[in-house]
């Protein structure tokens, strides 16, 4: 067995330097967390939850972190198979909703739309999707449905 793989980080609540939490409408939802040697994240509740909208929350966070370990699952899995990817986006949505009385993520959309390189197997890089979705420890992890609906594109055309 493989030794564990840690990931840490410090969360401070920097909103309590506008007050502390004596009504749920009136503290300061943001807080900073801390990566060692990364810049740091600035965040909040989203806005429907009293939060900043010009600031991360953590739903956008875990949508983020969703697309982002199937974009890299996915370029590893074409580097060894030999499909040259050129581009590659996404336009990821999470959907949340009351199930059994308490509101949660019951699905995420990865909509990747990724350009191959001329003469690449444009079936064979829709395929490795399938597999990226499988090796995607995020998406593993999580206990609501990851979906994708990929578009390939083949340069040039």
């Amino acid at each position: 067995m493989s030794e564990p793989h840690l990931f840490e980080c410090r969360l401070h609540w920097t909103g309590a330097e506008q007050g502390p939490t004596r009504s749920y409408e009136g503290y300061s939802r943001e807080y900073k967390i801390e990566f060692d040697g990364k810049s740091p994240l600035h965040g909040t509740a989203a806005p429907q939850f009293l939060g900043d909208g010009s600031l991360h929350n953590p739903e956008d966070m875990l949508v983020a972190a969703l697309s982002a370990c199937h974009c890299l699952s996915y370029l590893a899995i074409c580097s060894r198979s030999e499909v040259v990817v050129t581009a590659y986006e996404d336009r990821a949505v999470g959907t949340m909703r009351v199930v059994d009385k308490v509101l949660r993520f019951t699905e995420v959309l990865l909509r990747p739309r990724v350009t191959v390189a001329a003469g690449a197997d444009v079936d064979r890089a829709r395929r490795i999707h399938d597999k990226a979705h499988h090796e995607c420890f995020i998406s593993a992890s999580v206990n609501f449905p990851v979906r994708n609906e990929p578009t390939i594109v083949v340069a040039g055309d």
